[in-house]
């Protein structure tokens, strides 16, 4: 058995055990994908710092972009939270809803928490006036999250929730809304 099915499989199991378990496991699931966010941001800054990339555009400036970014970001991460809490669940894999959550914000997109996070990431780059944190360490981050999703979420997602995950799966993108593809299919 490889580390990817059992991995898989100790997901699955968390997610449809107790709730005493699945309670446990919540706030560090959460804890260490805080963490993981928190040492992409201070990584990034560091390696601004050793290649001399700091200060590239005027400091009030940073101010006056990152905070619609931040907006938006916070917006998204709240409003997914909410939508798994009405349905009584959490965004961490271990404590999923006990059902597919297909309204709100997950009506346009898979993920929208994470494109939150990847929004607060990018809106990081910018408060913090870090290239890398821009254009190396938010793509890295969306890659590694992309990565996991496919390999471990998605098959456990598929194993839990059956048909209805793989038609919504099918039909909604993972972490970027096609307004105008949404758009296209009710005017025809």
């Amino acid at each position: 058995m490889s580390l990817k099915t059992v991995w898989i499989d100790t997901l699955y199991k968390v997610a449809t055990g107790s709730r005493n378990v699945r309670n446990f496991f919540t706030p560090i699931g959460a804890i260490v994908y805080g963490l993981l966010i928190f040492v992409f941001v201070v990584i990034a800054l560091y390696v601004d710092r050793l290649i001399g990339l700091t200060n590239i555009f005027p400091s009030p400036l940073n101010l006056i972009l990152s905070i619609p970014i931040f907006l938006l970001s916070l917006f998204l991460i709240g409003w997914s939270v909410q939508n798994f809490l009405m349905v009584k669940g959490t965004p961490v894999p271990f404590n999923p809803p006990p059902q597919l959550v297909t309204a709100g914000p997950y009506a346009y997109t898979r993920n929208p928490m994470l494109t939150g996070v990847f929004t607060l990431l990018f809106g990081c780059g910018v408060f913090f006036v870090s290239i890398s944190l821009l254009f190396v360490f938010t793509p890295l981050f969306i890659y590694i999250n992309f990565w996991e999703l496919k390999s471990i979420e998605e098959p456990e997602l598929e194993k839990r929730l059956g048909e209805d995950y793989i038609q919504y799966r099918k039909r909604t993108p993972m972490f970027f809304p096609n307004f105008l593809e949404k758009k296209e299919k009710k005017t025809l």
